[in-house]
């Protein structure tokens, strides 16, 4: 936090209240983000992006039965896939509660307790009499109730473990399961289908899930500083691995951790209007990728006859791949531009005389905060969007396959690119509440991406695939003025709230 030298001279009001800032002492913590080796870290992100992928993975994997559903259970395809709404609403409602307690009670016993309801819920459809539609529909709520908090809790610990120069490029990483699950879930589960029945589906994803149990339960240590350190017998099963090999170096650590927090209503995250901005981009940008993800069997069917169910199946791996590409360089690209940002600000406050704590820059109200994490996304918009047009004209006049696949690659990279950056600023802004925040951008990325993929297809019948790809062209330019306000309206919005928190009435 920036500190002016001291002066006697007279000043303006809004100056004398910058140094009331300055002079109130911040609470010293334990800082956790350096509890933790890069390796440790690392470690800690792949076990928990391995979590996170079940969410998208356990929707999307569903889709190729769909058909063979239909036919065994004796109910319209309609019906069937009133199985997916209802696990997409659960999809959206339940991270706010499994979230915000992580937040709260931990996020190893929290993320144990997801996957387990995973596992049996999954059990339970693998095992489930063809003549029980309604326990159909029970178990896959239950199922996404299990499955769709792994990636607000992975959030959180990555809000936990990083520091905001590592952020990005750990949550980059973070994201790549989440994301690139709609892409490879419908090719398991089509070769599942296919060579197995639809009942391995299950079997498959309950295994699936039970691996990366163990892997909790065995190795992931607890990252919420707040509640790990307790020494109560309880506490220890709750929050030491079996198999203590990450993080040995924290047991003797000093007990000055901050008070456990009370139970947060995270919908409170909805009244602050620059955190309304970014889960906008987010919502709109999710919405425009699920719309994309949605159709791909459909229109490639139709356009390339001499597709089989695999060989389709096989073109999702090309948004896929972009998606990975994406993670990987778009996290190191914006980790570079804030630590250049970061330098350009301490030499800026340098020459103004200014002492400056560079640890944790994301709390300070002068660091250009907006700009630092942003920047990328206007040019990153823009080629989504002129890529998206392409798509679907190159759809529409039936053009070689190698076009619209080379196209889904550049938006696979481009729509990673912005949720990455857009999801990172987030965390950064509500420090400690990174499941909360997660779980809010996973509500309104859920509902927003549900109501368009539900009606996509009456769009295709009415205008055609070239304009209806053109529809989604706006929908993802109307995020660009949305980035704009936020990068004008953000840093104000921020200083007032840093303002109000540091300054007693």
């Amino acid at each position: 936090m920036a500190s002016d030298k001291p002066s006697t001279s007279s000043h303006d009001h809004d100056h004398a209240d910058v140094e009331k800032v300055e002079e109130i002492p911040l609470p010293q913590v334990l800082d956790d983000k350096h509890a933790f080796s890069k390796a440790e870290k690392w470690t800690i992100v792949v076990i928990i992006a391995f979590a996170g992928l079940f969410s998208p993975l356990t929707a999307n994997i569903y889709f190729p039965a769909i058909p063979t559903l239909s036919i065994a259970f004796h109910k319209s395809t309609e019906l069937i896939n009133l199985t997916v709404t209802m696990y997409m609403i659960l999809q959206g409602i339940a991270p706010m509660i499994w979230g915000t307690l992580s937040d709260n009670v931990g996020r190893r016993p929290v993320t144990a307790a997801c996957l387990l309801v995973l596992s049996l819920s999954c059990v339970g459809l693998a095992l489930v009499p063809t003549n029980a539609y309604w326990l159909l529909m029970i178990l896959r709520c239950l199922q996404s109730a299990g499955s769709a908090s792994t990636i607000a809790i992975g959030a959180g610990v990555v809000s936990d473990i990083s520091t905001p120069e590592e952020r990005a490029g750990f949550f980059g990483f973070f994201t790549l399961g989440p994301m690139v699950g709609p892409a490879i879930g419908p090719v398991i589960g089509g070769a599942l289908a296919q060579g197995l029945g639809w009942r391995s589906i299950f079997w498959f994803l309950c295994i699936a899930a039970a691996l990366c149990l163990v892997m909790i339960i065995s190795i992931m240590p607890e990252t919420l500083t707040a509640v790990r350190y307790k020494k109560d017998p309880l506490s220890r099963i709750l929050y030491t691995p079996l198999l203590p090999i990450v993080g040995r170096g924290q047991a003797n650590q000093p007990s000055n951790i901050p008070p456990k927090k009370k139970l947060q209503n995270p919908l409170k995250l909805f009244t602050k209007p620059d955190i309304v901005l970014l889960l906008a981009i987010t919502a709109i940008i999710c919405a425009v990728f699920y719309g994309i993800i949605a159709s791909i069997s459909t229109l490639f069917n139709d356009t390339y006859d001499y597709l089989n169910v695999t060989t389709i199946g096989l073109c999702f791996l090309a948004i896929g791949g972009g998606m990975a590409i994406g993670s990987s360089i778009n996290g190191k690209l914006m980790d570079k531009w804030f630590e250049k940002e970061k330098q350009r600000f301490a030499k800026d406050m340098a020459a103004a005389g200014k002492q400056v704590d560079m640890k944790d820059l994301a709390k300070n109200p002068d660091f250009p905060l907006e700009h630092a994490r942003l920047v990328l996304l206007p040019p990153m918009i823009i080629i989504l969007a002129a890529c998206t047009a392409g798509y679907g004209w190159a759809l529409e006049k039936r053009v070689n396959i190698a076009c619209p696949l080379i196209l889904q690659i550049i938006m696979g990279y481009m729509c990673i690119g912005v949720m990455n950056a857009s999801s990172t600023i987030m965390i950064d802004l509500v420090p400690g509440q990174g499941s909360a925040i997660t779980a809010c951008n996973n509500l309104v990325r859920c509902l927003l991406s549900a109501a368009l993929v539900s009606v996509i297809q009456l769009i295709f019948d009415g205008i055609g695939v070239g304009w209806t790809y053109i529809l989604l062209t706006g929908l993802t330019l109307l995020s660009l003025p949305v980035t704009y306000l936020e990068l004008k309206i953000g840093p104000r919005i921020r200083r007032k709230r840093f303002n109000a928190l540091t300054i007693p009435n």
